[in-house]
């Protein structure tokens, strides 16, 4: 996790119910090409039900289209960790 001097985290991200990411903080987003995306601001909030017009960044649609996700992770059965296929095994 990066920390500032102070000991904190340089960035939160915050995970809302049916709903987006907030990122606080001192973040960088970048494309999979690795261009710069300006934020504009120094919170942002995430799109994670893919159908935003203004992609990454929410833009309330998850609410229109009833998207339901967790805040909390998905542990998987065991409890362990990330159970997709393909993921690696946490122990």
């Amino acid at each position: 996790m990066a920390h500032t001097g102070s000991g904190e985290a340089a960035a939160t991200i915050t995970t809302y119910e049916d709903g987006p990411l907030l990122v606080r903080g001192d973040f960088v987003l970048r494309t999979s090409a690795g261009e710069t995306i300006d934020p504009g601001r120094a919170t942002v909030a995430l799109c994670r039900c893919g159908k935003s017009a203004i992609r990454p960044f929410c833009d309330g649609t998850h609410r229109a289209i009833g998207f339901r996700a967790g805040a909390e992770p998905d542990r998987g059965p065991d409890g362990r960790g990330d159970r997709r296929p393909g993921s690696p095994d946490p122990a």
